[in-house]
């Protein structure tokens, strides 16, 4: 997708999933350590000693990794899980942390304080591995714990708990997704834990980790393959004139004619507003459901003069283009997908795509040879894509030249960096403490605490959050069209505490209307115990009137581009009335 846009459109706006989901925590990690991929393979948890879980509800939106924490807990490992609900997973851990929703920061600089102030440092590894240290503590000299709790809302005794049990531990494993990156600071809060996982030195040796938790098939691929707006396959800068010319090269074209940085996917939605974007082709992206804004997000769609949809089914958004391309779901294609933990593993093709559906490649194939550049895309398999992409990533951070799909079947799927065939992969990054940094050092770097793009105030006091739920996945254009996982959970719910409720005289299962900035919806009231008292949250997987994203804001981090999901502020109305049974409110059905 990313040389087709580049070679056969010659558009430099193309975006990709991660941009909604990952590009926070690239960002960070490229900062840090000069390469974009969660340092371990998720078999080190297994024997860390203190697990700290960020800003993911695994049970609900990666279960699988549930199994290696259990895992560890087994093993007597402790658990700290920071987040402003008690998720699944806090309702067993040793602390939860159950954070204001955007003081996430706060909460880092001030346990990085206390590891100062009590020095539980690794002294060795700082000072021979790492640069920025200095300008890092200095940035958090006042985070008192009394300090950080009138700001996060967690107690101190809590806070100082969890400095004091990631100080103290010989093994360790820090783990963060989406409740930490959909923020308009999404990156500092990465470089926040970064901080705390640099300061202790636990990296680059057995069972002491720090991952990025995906959030979506390939969300870890996506910009190892250069479908990203700033990035060319192997993790190249596509504003570096070597990197451009290499690729160049690869894909047998001049280098100036390699277009430049484009928009990511929101500022897409700005330029056509602007009229400077008229056109748009997008393939499996739902964005009336998954961007935020979505009643701005609709006035796009009726602007553009010519709209193609590629996709599955038709889903939202699809209702609003001028030709709509029936493509294919993963299990209808060969190919690859690259793991959380940067292992590269085997699709294989289970059934063949209905009708006259056809897969994705024979569709951006076909389309490159009546756009006239044919000879660009003569690959007659999906191994010979691949094929090509090693040869394209070659070089790159993420170096994938020594992975055939010869050896993924063989060895179960092979981790990047792997530069050479004889190369066994790298499960584990940095043992030999060398960061993809110019200095070779890996980098602290400062992340004062800056307060959200939205902030509670007399109209509008309550902090809304969004999120999944474990029985609908992402836009719910597949699992809203299941018929078990829409009867376990059918339509929206605000979750609200019990003392909120009270104070609004909210009964259960009574319609509120939801008021923002951007826009209203009505949604029944869920009474719950296990959210903050000032938060309320909506799962985002629907559309229409019952859309979550008709209220988030469109205010961007202004490194990674990603959207400020995770906190706005609102106004409550409970409207009197209960909301019908979930089977009488056909809530999957599209509005």
């Amino acid at each position: 997708m990313g040389k087709f846009a580049r070679v056969a459109l010659k558009t430099k706006n193309l975006d990709y999933n991660g941009r909604l989901c990952m590009v926070s925590a690239g960002a960070g990690n490229k900062k840090a350590f000069g390469l974009d991929r969660g340092s371990n393979n998720y078999s080190d948890l297994e024997y860390a000693e203190v697990i700290i879980v960020a800003g993911a509800n695994v049970s609900e939106t990666f279960p699988t990794l549930t199994h290696w924490i259990w895992k560890a807990r087994d093993r007597g490992a402790k658990l700290i899980v920071i987040d402003p609900r008690m998720i699944p997973l806090a309702r067993t851990a040793d602390l939860h942390l159950d954070v204001r929703p955007g003081t996430d920061s706060a909460l880092y600089g001030a346990m990085l304080k206390y590891l100062v102030d009590h020095d539980m440092l690794d002294h060795d590894f700082i000072a021979n591995h790492t640069s920025g240290f200095q300008q890092t503590i200095d940035s958090v000299k006042d985070y008192t714990l009394e300090w950080a709790e009138q700001v996060t809302g967690i107690k101190k005794e809590k806070i100082q708990q969890a400095a004091e049990l990631w100080g103290r531990a010989k093994t360790s494993f820090l783990l963060h997704a989406r409740g930490i990156e959909h923020h308009s600071k999404g990156v500092d809060n990465v470089l926040g834990c970064i901080n705390l996982v640099l300061a202790t030195g636990r990296i680059g040796k057995p069972y002491c980790g720090y991952a990025t938790i995906t959030g979506q098939g390939n969300g870890q691929g996506g910009r190892e393959h250069g479908h990203k707006c700033d990035q060319l396959p192997g993790n190249r800068d596509i504003e570096n004139p070597e990197h451009r010319k290499y690729i160049s090269e690869v894909w047998g074209i001049n280098e100036k004619d390699m277009p430049g940085k484009g928009l990511s996917a929101y500022e897409i939605i700005e330029a056509i507003h602007r009229g400077e974007i008229k056109g748009l082709l997008s393939i499996c992206f739902n964005p009336l459901v998954s961007l935020p804004n979505s009643n701005y997000v609709r006035e796009a769609l009726e602007k553009l003069e010519f709209y193609v949809c590629i996709d599955f089914f038709l889903n939202e958004t699809a209702r609003h283009a001028d030709i709509v391309l029936a493509g294919s779901l993963q299990e209808e294609e060969e190919g690859t997908t690259t793991s959380a933990e940067g292992r590269v593993i085997r699709i294989r093709q289970a059934v063949t795509p209905p009708g006259d559906a056809r897969t994705d490649t024979s569709i951006i194939l076909e389309l490159a040879k009546r756009l006239g550049v044919e000879d660009k895309f003569t690959y007659d398999s999906s191994e010979a894509v691949f094929n090509e992409l090693r040869v394209a990533s070659k070089g790159g951070t993420a170096d994938y030249y020594g992975i055939t799909y010869q050896r993924i079947e063989d060895e179960m799927g092979v981790f990047w960096p792997c530069p050479e065939i004889g190369h066994p992969g790298t499960p584990r990054l940095w043992e030999d403490k060398k960061f993809k940094t110019s200095d070779e050092r890996a980098h602290f770097n400062p992340a004062p605490y800056k307060v959200p793009g939205e902030v509670p105030d007399a109209d509008y006091p309550i902090i809304l959050t969004t999120g999944r739920v474990v029985s609908q996945y992402l836009s719910g254009t597949q699992t809203r069209r299941i018929g078990k996982l829409v009867d376990q959970y059918p339509e929206p719910l605000l979750e609200i505490h019990p003392n909120l409720a009270q104070q609004y005289g909210i009964k259960q299962r009574e319609l509120i209307k939801v008021t923002t900035r951007r826009g209203e919806g009505i949604f029944p009231a869920n009474i719950v115990e296990t959210i903050r008292e000032d938060t309320v949250f909506i799962p985002y997987h629907w559309s229409g009137k019952k859309s979550a994203n008709q209220l988030t804001p469109g205010t961007l981090d202004p490194i990674s581009k990603i959207p400020e999901f995770k906190v706005c502020a609102c106004h409550l109305e409970p409207l009197r009335e209960i909301a019908p049974p979930s089977s009488e409110s056909m809530a999957y059905a599209s509005v």
